[in-house]
Protein backbone atom coordinates (compact mmCIF):
# COMPACT_ATOMS: atom_id res chain seq x y z
CA UNK A 1 0.00 0.00 0.00
CA UNK A 2 2.02 2.90 -1.28
CA UNK A 3 2.00 6.01 -3.41
CA UNK A 4 4.90 7.52 -5.33
CA UNK A 5 5.23 11.06 -6.66
CA UNK A 6 8.20 11.92 -8.85
CA UNK A 7 9.64 15.31 -9.82
CA UNK A 8 7.43 17.45 -7.60
CA UNK A 9 8.36 21.09 -8.09
CA UNK A 10 9.57 21.80 -4.53
CA UNK A 11 12.98 21.20 -2.98
CA UNK A 12 13.61 18.08 -0.92
CA UNK A 13 14.74 20.12 2.09
CA UNK A 14 11.34 21.79 2.35
CA UNK A 15 9.46 18.50 1.99
CA UNK A 16 11.62 16.66 4.54
CA UNK A 17 10.49 19.05 7.27
CA UNK A 18 6.87 18.02 6.68
CA UNK A 19 7.74 14.33 6.23
CA UNK A 20 9.43 14.19 9.64
CA UNK A 21 6.25 15.51 11.27
CA UNK A 22 3.93 12.82 9.87
CA UNK A 23 6.31 9.84 9.80
CA UNK A 24 4.92 7.02 11.98
CA UNK A 25 1.54 8.69 12.49
CA UNK A 26 -1.88 7.20 11.96
CA UNK A 27 -3.16 8.06 8.49
CA UNK A 28 -6.35 9.77 9.72
CA UNK A 29 -4.47 11.99 12.17
CA UNK A 30 -1.85 12.85 9.53
CA UNK A 31 -4.61 13.87 7.09
CA UNK A 32 -6.05 16.26 9.68
CA UNK A 33 -2.65 17.80 10.42
CA UNK A 34 -1.66 18.17 6.77
CA UNK A 35 -5.01 19.68 5.78
CA UNK A 36 -4.33 22.79 7.87
CA UNK A 37 -0.62 23.26 7.18
CA UNK A 38 -0.06 26.69 5.65
CA UNK A 39 2.70 25.71 3.21
CA UNK A 40 2.99 24.06 -0.19
CA UNK A 41 4.75 20.96 1.16
CA UNK A 42 1.85 20.16 3.45
CA UNK A 43 -0.59 20.37 0.54
CA UNK A 44 1.55 18.10 -1.67
CA UNK A 45 2.13 15.42 0.97
CA UNK A 46 -1.59 15.56 1.81
CA UNK A 47 -2.39 14.69 -1.83
CA UNK A 48 0.14 11.83 -1.84
CA UNK A 49 -1.27 10.47 1.43
CA UNK A 50 -4.82 10.60 0.02
CA UNK A 51 -3.62 8.62 -3.00
CA UNK A 52 -1.98 5.98 -0.79
CA UNK A 53 -5.15 5.67 1.30
CA UNK A 54 -7.27 5.29 -1.85
CA UNK A 55 -4.88 2.56 -3.05
CA UNK A 56 -5.17 0.75 0.29
CA UNK A 57 -8.97 0.92 0.34
CA UNK A 58 -9.48 -0.02 -3.30
CA UNK A 59 -6.70 -2.53 -3.95
CA UNK A 60 -6.17 -4.15 -0.52
CA UNK A 61 -9.66 -3.77 1.03
CA UNK A 62 -8.34 -1.99 4.15
CA UNK A 63 -10.10 0.44 6.48
CA UNK A 64 -8.83 3.99 7.02
CA UNK A 65 -8.93 3.59 10.80
CA UNK A 66 -6.29 0.87 10.81
CA UNK A 67 -3.65 2.49 8.59
CA UNK A 68 -0.32 3.91 9.77
CA UNK A 69 2.39 5.69 7.77
CA UNK A 70 5.20 3.16 7.93
CA UNK A 71 7.64 4.91 5.61
CA UNK A 72 7.85 8.29 3.95
CA UNK A 73 11.06 9.08 2.12
CA UNK A 74 11.89 12.26 0.23
CA UNK A 75 14.78 12.19 -2.23
CA UNK A 76 16.22 14.62 -4.73
CA UNK A 77 14.64 14.69 -8.16
CA UNK A 78 15.93 16.24 -11.34
CA UNK A 79 17.18 19.84 -11.28
CA UNK A 80 16.06 22.31 -13.92
CA UNK A 81 18.78 24.82 -14.73
CA UNK A 82 17.78 28.35 -15.67
CA UNK A 83 19.72 31.56 -16.22
CA UNK A 84 19.20 35.01 -14.76
CA UNK A 85 20.77 37.75 -16.92
CA UNK A 86 22.82 40.34 -15.03
CA UNK A 87 25.04 43.26 -15.98
CA UNK A 88 27.96 43.14 -18.44
CA UNK A 89 26.42 40.33 -20.46
CA UNK A 90 26.82 37.75 -17.72
CA UNK A 91 24.26 35.48 -16.14
CA UNK A 92 23.74 33.66 -12.87
CA UNK A 93 22.55 30.07 -12.79
CA UNK A 94 19.24 29.40 -11.06
CA UNK A 95 18.52 25.83 -9.96
CA UNK A 96 14.87 24.76 -9.89
CA UNK A 97 14.98 21.72 -7.62
CA UNK A 98 12.46 18.88 -7.61
CA UNK A 99 11.71 15.99 -5.23
CA UNK A 100 10.64 12.36 -5.31
CA UNK A 101 8.34 11.10 -2.54
CA UNK A 102 7.62 7.49 -1.58
CA UNK A 103 4.87 6.99 1.02
CA UNK A 104 4.03 3.53 2.36
CA UNK A 105 1.19 2.54 4.66
CA UNK A 106 0.81 -0.53 6.84
CA UNK A 107 -1.97 -1.96 8.96
CA UNK A 108 -1.76 -1.08 12.64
Amino acid sequence: MKAIANNIRISDKKLNVIAKIVRGMEAKKALDILRFMPNKGGFLIHKILESAIANAIHNDMQELAGLVISQISVTKGIVYKRGNPISRGRSHRILKRTSNVLLELRVK
